[in-house]
């Protein structure tokens, strides 16, 4: 028991997410995707840490 009001809940959001309209940043998401602006927040030594789990570059 006490399932119906989350259910509905959630069939509430779901429906709010597919039907409304969003307003979305492309620019931004753009910007995010190809790493622009987002290696200058990052510690140089924080990469550094992560680095040796990066793929090898190709030797072609």
């Amino acid at each position: 028991m006490g399932r119906g009001r989350a259910k509905a809940k959630q069939t509430k959001v779901a429906r709010d997410l597919k039907y409304r309209s969003h307003d979305t940043d492309f620019n931004a998401l753009a910007r995010e995707l190809h790493g622009d602006d987002v290696q200058g927040d990052v510690d140089p030594e924080e990469l550094d840490k992560w680095a040796d789990y990066a793929d090898p570059p190709n030797q072609d």
